[in-house]
Parts: structure tokens; sequence; C-alpha cells
């Protein structure tokens, strides 16, 4: 939709932006931008404190829910420019830009308030906009063959048309591809337009809002009214849209260089002797680490800022003997303390009334792992600055980096697995003021990860605090990296790591990674090395692991896998000059330190939808994450241009693919087994990939790796610059920056011909060193060569084995691949080796997942008999029939698994064509081999369906029905477990509304097969089980259930 009208016609000029190194993107103003404050619109402090004043009006104390109601309307939303050249706000009205809250996503909250003048630019798209109710729609119209991508943390493909998400920070353990809300928030869509251009889009508001990118080409948010949208672009490529993104949220913290090394981490290495084992099992076996984590369990009865006195008595040295292995030490803490009088950090927090409230104004308490917990308000300076000295005083017991976990915040025992919306936050004026909990739920992990990162810089203002936070918004990495959560030991979700850690980097936040091998679940070794392989590329890289699994070190696996993932790690120590450097860059200017395959070439649709490979600045990474196959025998798309595929030596079939883009230089350290190994005066590579006019140039960016004094110019930059001319290549030094010495080392040179082949040379780093290029014949046979000695390599490598397995080890192995069924209406996925489970049913209309499931348990499984969990759900189940069209269905699956005593229970799923809108169950317990002693009947047997549906909205849903007695029932959360028989079952039909979303899962059945209904509200799921009569069953009289599920339209609230 194009500009119809702007308010402010004359405002005119161009904001500067920082120049980027290497030279800006845009051109820079002929004169600084004017400010000046919105028009008739008092400051964000005056509004802030207006809300606070009207919150002490009411008989609450506060506002119904801190919303300004406005009025009721729709048209095209009204403009200012702001910050710079090309960004914009937008509002619906004057009236609700005065109304809005302070944003909490810009560093400077102000910038958001000040309009510029620029030259005559008016924004490109202007979005339309609907109130309803107290929601505000607004729908952008881009043009068609438009792609999306960012919406922050979430799972699923990495190009997002099609997808529906709620930012709503969620405990969301075990999460799918089709979960809607996982633990960070980034109200944040990145548009990429069908000439390569893009735009972005932020809807800036902290409360719930609604992402729907299911039409084509259409981005739409919904969220409670006023909010504002803020434009970025549309710039001339992604890169630079990131760039004018980090003006308005700020940069990525500059980390300190030892994050950059392996992290290994388990919930929870119990003792300091287990954290000592596994430290000098890394320096033995030559595996590169740089720190190892202390899960909960090292504190005293998880209470925070303590530790238990048997397990962990002297943390002090502790630390010392890590730090004399070059390994440093981080230390987890959680939002939730103690509900105990006489813990210090109760009683102080107490004393100076810092918790979160109820309405009532009591400190609301809700269970955590140390039982009843209350809350820090992080909304308020206060609480802020408290937290801040307790980390101040923890960090003095050698703690180099602290782990916010659990702060979403994560309550247990209560159906929205968080605290209630009602609660109070009493909070700063300036960030909104007193507000119910919906207002600051969504950062309520960043001002924790804020808190906790002062605390740290108080305590040595010469170190970098390193913190780790796993609930965020948009512009927490101005405070903390981040993870992708509680992922699962399984091929898809090591597939999905990849798209995810891209989307958070195309959100602001590029300092993030998974948990590799997966949380839950055991890896086996080749989905451990293989994910090891990948994640050593990535820009964050720990190994983590849920108690009860096998351990997950990279030795756990025998040795094919230690030895792929002790090559993994030397190779991405090698590439940490160059990964350092990167996110120097992401730190001064808001580049992408890992960014997908297509930023290579914006205008290629070809590669917007390539999942298996991504960039590191100009290095490609082409990795695989099928279990079948090595990256070397997938056919991977590389962009337009000059690819040169290198490596360190180190080739092997479960490792990635490098190539290097033509017209670069990266820089490359020694293979080392910690950051603190490194010195100045080793040698220093650069691996050389000239352009089709025989050029390159590269930067490295070095300092003391800690401390502030690259901020005061004690840093070295250096440009490189390659030229061929004459067959003789020439490096030199283009450019330096800052006032450190350039260190006495030696330079080797790699140029690199294709196929892995290469020419080398070497001299003193700052002088030009001249290499001859090969005659043509020459490349050739080293191309030949090269070629020859790779297969040979890749040929007599150690493959990973992919056993089920593993002996002496416990648990479940998650990671073989489901079976897929999909029609128009439905995809679903079924596990056959774990009872035979459905853990995906997404209503492809709606793009919405009903099912809560992990791979070994929950999600649609069913029972043989009354008891939870009986004989049925955990048993391996054999695929006996795949799409029976000739029977009618347009996508059937028969499955059937053995349930003792001469008992299986058969299973068939299928959609019928003449009605792909259903989803159909046919389940029956059928007598196979009952011997003739017991009159051929069996034991006595009961069928229980037993799906665990997901909650979308927790608060919002009921199940509906009507009884077989005629009387009509809503029954919500409230009611818990409620078992329904006789006529007060459902007449053969009932329903799970959401109202928020305005759907209903609808579940038909033969009320003549179904002796009882049960329903069942958990933490965030329900279960709608239907029961059989209890008998025992024979050839000619087996028990069946058939049934089935449609999705249907309901009002909306």
């Amino acid at each position: 939709m194009h500009l119809s009208r702007i308010r402010n016609p004359e405002a005119a000029a161009m904001s500067f932006s920082t120049s980027p190194l290497g030279g800006s993107p845009k051109s820079p103003p002929p004169s600084p931008p004017v400010a000046v404050p919105f028009p008739r619109v008092p400051t964000y402090l005056q509004r802030a404190l207006e809300i606070g004043a009207r919150c002490r009006e009411t008989s609450a104390g506060m506002m119904d829910d801190g919303t300004v109601t406005a009025e009721a309307f729709a048209g095209e939303m009204v403009f200012e420019p702001i910050l710079e050249e090309g960004v914009f706000r937008f509002d619906c009205s004057e009236n609700d830009r005065g109304a809005a809250f302070p944003s909490l996503s810009f560093a400077d909250p102000q910038a958001r308030e000040i309009v510029i003048f620029v030259h005559g630019k008016v924004p490109e798209f202007v979005p339309a906009f609907e109130k309803l109710y107290d929601q505000q729609i607004v729908k952008f119209q881009l043009p068609f063959g438009t792609s999306l991508y960012g919406t922050g943390e979430v799972s699923g493909q990495l190009e997002r048309t099609g997808k529906r998400i709620f930012t709503w920070n969620s405990d969301a353990w075990g999460y799918s591809p089709g979960t809607t809300s996982l633990y960070q928030s980034h109200p944040w869509v990145l548009a990429v337009l069908p000439d390569g251009k893009a735009l972005g889009v932020l809807a800036d508001t902290t409360r719930r809002c609604e992402i729907d990118l299911r039409e084509s080409s259409t981005i739409k948010f919904v969220s409670t009214a006023p909010y504002p949208v803020i434009t970025f672009g549309p710039f001339k490529s992604p890169t630079e849209v990131l760039i004018s993104l980090s003006h308005a949220i700020g940069s990525v913290f500059m980390p300190p260089k030892w994050s950059l090394g392996y992290h290994q981490c388990r919930w929870s290495y119990e003792t300091d002797e287990r954290v000592r084992k596994i430290a000098t099992n890394f320096r033995e076996r030559g595996i590169p680490c740089d720190a190892i984590w202390m899960d909960i369990d090292y504190m005293h009865g998880f209470r925070c800022f303590t530790f238990d006195k048997e397990r962990f008595p002297d943390p002090k040295a502790l630390v010392k003997d890590l730090h004399a292995m070059g390994i440093n030490a981080i230390w987890m803490l959680d939002p939730g303390i103690k509900y105990e009088e006489g813990y210090y950090v109760y009683d102080s927090g107490s004393n100076n009334n810092l918790w979160i409230q109820k309405e009532d104004c009591k400190p609301f308490v809700g269970e955590v792992w140390p039982g009843p917990c209350v809350f820090p308000d992080f909304t308020r300076k206060e609480a802020r600055l408290w937290w801040a000295n307790l980390v101040k005083d923890f960090v003095s017991n050698g703690v180099d980096g602290i782990w916010n976990d659990m702060n979403e915040p994560a309550v247990f025992k209560t159906v929205t697995k968080t605290m209630p919306d009602s609660n109070i936050h009493n909070a700063d004026a300036e960030i909104g003021g007193r507000q119910k909990h919906t207002h600051y739920h969504n950062v309520y992990g960043m001002l924790m990860a804020r808190s906790t990162y002062e605390g740290m810089k108080m305590a040595n203002e010469k170190k970098r605090p390193f913190v780790l936070t796993r609930a965020g918004f948009i512009g927490s990495q101005r405070y903390a990296a981040t993870w992708t959560g509680d992922n699962l030991s399984n091929w898809e979700h090591l597939h999905m790591c990849i798209p995810m850690v891209l989307q958070l980097g195309l959100s602001g936040q590029p300092l993030s990674g998974p948990d590799i091998g997966g949380f839950a679940g055991n890896a086996t070794p080749r989905l451990f090395g293989r994910w090891m392989g990948v994640a050593a590329m990535f820009p964050f890289c720990r190994a983590h692991s849920e108690a009860g699994t096998i351990d997950h070190e990279p030795w756990s696996f025998g040795e094919e896998c230690e030895e792929v993932c002790r090559l993994a790690l030397l190779r991405r120590y090698r590439l940490i000059p160059h990964l350092y450097t990167l996110f120097y860059q992401a730190h001064k200017m808001g580049t992408p330190v890992l960014s997908p395959t297509f930023f290579a070439d914006p205008t290629d649709k070809k590669l917007r939808n390539v999942e298996n490979s991504f960039l590191l600045g100009p290095l490609l990474v082409c990795a695989s994450t099928m279990p079948e196959h090595g990256s070397h025998e997938l056919s991977h798309e590389l962009p337009n241009g000059t690819w040169m595929r290198f490596d360190f030596g180190d080739s092997h079939p479960d490792l990635p693919i490098l190539y290097l883009q033509g017209g670069s230089i990266i820089p490359v350290g020694p293979a080392i087994q910690h950051i603190g190994e490194a010195n100045p005066t080793n040698e220093l590579s650069l691996f050389i990939s000239l352009d089709i006019n025989g050029k390159a140039e590269g930067v490295l960016f070095e300092d003391d790796g800690d401390g502030y004094g690259y901020t005061q110019g004690a840093y070295l930059l250096t440009y490189y610059s390659a030229d061929l001319k004459f067959s003789t290549v020439t490096v030199r030094v283009s450019q330096t920056e800052g006032s450190w010495k350039r260190p006495n080392r030696s330079l080797h040179v790699f140029i690199l011909l294709g196929e892995g082949a290469m020419i080398d040379g070497q001299g003193i780093d700052g002088e030009e060193v001249h290499i001859t290029m090969p005659s043509e014949s020459e490349v050739s046979k080293l191309l030949s060569a090269s070629e020859t000695k790779y297969r040979e390599k890749l040929d007599d490598a150690k493959l990973l084995p992919d056993a089920d397995d593993l002996s002496g080890q416990k648990g479940i192995e998650l990671s073989k691949t489901p079976v897929e069924i999909k029609s128009r209406d439905w995809q679903l996925k079924v596990v056959p080796w774990i009872g035979g489970r459905m853990i995906s049913m997404i209503h492809l209309p709606s793009a919405t997942q009903w099912l809560h499931s992990r791979v070994e348990v929950d999600g649609y499984e069913e029972y043989s008999g009354v008891e939870y969990r009986s004989a049925g759900c955990s048993e391996e189940y054999k695929v006996t029939g795949r799409k029976l069209e000739q029977s009618g269905e347009e996508e059937a699956l028969s499955l059937e698994g053995d349930i003792g005593g001469g008992l299986v229970l058969e299973r068939k799923i299928f959609i019928p064509k003449d009605n792909p809108q259903v989803l159909c169950i046919d389940t029956g317990i059928i007598a196979r081999t009952v011997g003739a002693g017991s009159g051929g009947f069996s034991r006595i047997v009961c069928l229980r369906v037993h799906p665990t549906f997901t909650l979308l909205h927790p608060t919002e849903v009921f199940v509906k029905f009507k009884s077989i007695d005629g009387s009509e029932h809503e029954i919500g959360p409230e009611a818990g477990e409620k078992m329904l028989e006789g006529d007060i079952r459902p007449n053969g039909e009932w329903m799970l509304v959401d109202r928020c979303a305005g759907l209903a899962l609808v579940n038909r059945f033969d009320v003549r097969q179904v002796n009882k209904c049960l329903i069942h509200w958990g933490s965030g799921t329900v279960n709608l089980e239907l029961w059989s009569e209890e008998r025992p069953v024979s050839k000619e009289t087996p028990l069946a259930i058939r049934h089935e599920y449609e999705v249907k339209q309901v009002s909306k609230l």
C-alpha cells in the first residue's frame, strides 16, 4: 500500500548512520539531521508518569490492564520519520501515539519519540490498521514473491510464509516445528522483496502479539491497542536492514573472547570432583574446551547464590583448578527465590519489598525448583540494583559467567506454566509504570539478564560480563547470549537448529546456538558427531543434556565420534580470529555474524529456502542433517560467483564442507586447546579466494580479548588486500586502525585454487608477501591431485555408527525418523518405534499444532488398560500399510503393536478422499494368539485413547459439549480433572475451543463404543480421553473405538 497522506510533509533530512568497516552502504548526509519532538505529545517519561497517576486513582491501585482505550476505526496508519533515513514510526492516530507505552526494545527509548526532518523521503509501504474491541490489527501488503523471515526464536522452517506465532515467553520443553510460542519474543519480521531489497517491520509492544504470515507476501500483527509499528527500509539488502535495526535496538554486547570457545554442560555435574574429571578428560584427550557449566545442583537446596557444602564445598578452589587448565566456570541463577525466612536472599528482598505482587499487594508465591518461591520485580530499579549487588558478591567466588534459566518466568503446577496475568509489577515510570504481568511478561527475562550483566560489570570493570539467558525480548542481545532451549535428541531438531539460529540472528541476536546433541533423550554417535560438526560453526557452541540421559561428552559415543568432535572443534578454534572479528563488526555496526546463504545474493530466489548451509561472513558452511548421507553426498546450492572449497586437512564425511567466497580473505589461527593458549606472536594464516578480477580483501580485529580497552583505542584492526598482476599475487596491509602495535609474527598465506587445492607463501605480517601463481597446466594437475587426495581421505575416514543402543548406556534412543502423513488439511508425524505415538498433528489451513508431544511421551497415544501408561503406549509398532488409495483414503497409515498375552493393538490413521478436512483414527484390541486353555478370551482390557493437546491460550480455552441427557456444558481449566460417565457423556461429539484463536478442535465418536470420557487439564495441556468398556476380548469380540477430528472456526473474543 503506497503513500496517500503524510502529517509533516515538510520534514526532510537524512540522519547520520554509523559508517561500517570498509565503508558505509549509504552516502553520508550533507549535514546532521534536525531532531524535534513529536508535536503536541508529551515525552515518554511524562506519559509514564501520567499512567502511574491514573493507576493510583483506581480502587485496585492501577488501571484495568494498563491499556488506554482508543476509538474503534480502520484505515491507513499515520507516520513520522525517526532515528535515521528510511526509518518510520506508524501509529493508528495521533491520540494513539500519545497513549503508546515507552519502548523497551529501543536501546534509547526516547529515540522512538523524536521526529527527524528528511529531504522528501516517504515510506514506500504504509500499513492498514483495524481496531476491534481492544485489539489493534496491523497489515502490510507487500509485492507478490516477497519472502518472510525473522520472528525471533521460532521452530520450523527458515522462510516463514504460511506460519503464525504468538510472542509469549513460554517454558517449551521438547518443542516441535509447530510450537507457536517459545522462550523469547521478537515481534519483528524481515521481508526480502522480489528484487532483493529488504524491509524490516517491528511491532513495538511488550504484550502478547500474534504474528500472522499465513497469507503470501503479507505481514499481520495483532495485539492489545495501542502500539506503534516501526519500519526499516526498504534498503538495498537485508544486511542494511539489520544495521539500521541495530541503531534502534542496540547491537550485541562485545563478548569476552574465551566465550567463543567450546562449552560443556550437563544437568548436572553433581560434584566438584566430577567437574574436575570432565575438565581433565578434555585436556588429556586433546579436545578443545573453554568453559564448564554448573546447573542448579551446585546450590544448597536450589537456593540461588548458595553452594552445597558437601558437593561443592570450596568453589574458589574448584575455579582455581579449572583456570589452571584454561577452563572457565559458569554458574546458573534462576529468578525463583525460595520463600523461606532466614534465607538471606529472601530476607533482604522482603525487607525492601522487591517481589512481584498479587492483586491484593501481597507477594506472589509460585512453585519452582526450591519449592515455594517469590520472584524479584526486575521492572524496578531498586530490584535490579539489589540483584546486581547479589551478583557482584557472587562473582567473588570465581564466577566467570552466569546462566539465567527459568526466567520466562516458569512456574510449576499451573496450567499456564507461568505466573497469573493479574500479578502486579510496580515498575519504574520511565518503562511504563505500575502494570499487570501481561504487560511485562515478555521482558521479564531481558530485565533479569540486564541486572545480571550489570552486576557482573560492577564486580570487575576490567572484565566483560558473559551472561546466557533462556528468556528474552528483542533487544536482549545488549546484555546476554541465548540458546534455543530444551530441544530433543533427534534428527529433526538437528536440522531445525540451523534455521533457529539464523532466525535469531535475523532478529538482532547474533550470539546463539542449540544444545548440541539435544537436551532431552539420548543421541547416537552419528547424531552427536554430525551435530557437533554443524554447531562448531555456530556463534555459541555448547553441548548440554538432561538428567537421566546417557553421558553427552564428546568421548561418550566411541572413538569415531570422539575423533569427529575433536576435528570439528579444532576447526572452530582455527577460525576464532575470523569469528571474533565478525563479533567486533556486529558489536560496532550491527552486521550479522551468521546469515542465511541467500545473503550472498538476495536476488536469487533459489537460495531463499536453503536450510542446510549458512554464511559466517564470506565463509559458506554446507552441512548434512540427513542421517543417511554425509555432507559430501549432497548437492549443495551455491550462490552465484566464485566459491572455493577448502579445509585444514580435516575433511570427513560427517563434517560440513567449507567454501570461501571469491574476493575474500579470512584470518586463521593455530589449532589450540583453549583461547588463553593463543599468543599474539603465533603465526597468522590468511586464506584467500580471489575474485574474477584477481582481487580479494579481508579484515582482522585484535585486542586483549577481554575488558574495554578497545573502546579507548587499545586494539589493532587490520585490512588485508590481495591483488593478482602478471602471475603474481601481492598480499599487503591496506589500512589499519587502533593504537596497538603489530605483533612480530610470521604470516602464512594460502591462495585457494578450487577443489581444495591451494598454493602458499610465507612472510612477515605487515610486510608485502609475493606469491607466484602456477600455470594453467600446473593448476590443472594441482586440482586433480587435490581431488584425488580429498576422495581418498573421505574413503579412509571412520564413519560414525548410528547404533540404536550403546553398551552400558541407559535411556531411550530418539534419533529415528518419524513417518509423515500429509494431505491438503493435515500434516501428521508418527513414531512407530515408541508406542506408534503421533507426535505432530498440524492443521495446515489454520497453521495450528494441536498436539503437545515429546518423542517418548505425550502426543497421541493409546493404552490397553485403565492404568495410566499401561501396555500399548511404549511398545514398538510395525507399519502394516501405507496410502491405501484403493480403499478411498487420501492418506493412510496402518500400524500394530504386540501388547502381550496374545493381544495386538491395531491402529489405522487415515484421511478420507471425499472429506479431507477430517482426520480419522480406527483402533482395536485384537486377540491374535490367545490360547485355547483360556477359553479363547484374554485378560481384562480397556482401550483408552489418550491424546495430549497443547493450549495456545491457556486462559482462553474450554471444552464444550452436549450430553446424552441433553444438558450443555463448558468445562475450563479450573475444573482440573473430570470423568464423564453415563448420560453425562458427550453425545458423540465434544470440542476444545480456543476463544482467542477463534478455533475449535472437534472430536466425534460412536457413543456405543465409548464408555467414559475424561478431561484432564495439565500445565499448558489438556487430555480429552475416550475409554471403552472393560472386558476380555477374543478373536470374535475385539474392542474398538473409531473417532475423528476436525478443526472449525468459532467467534473470537
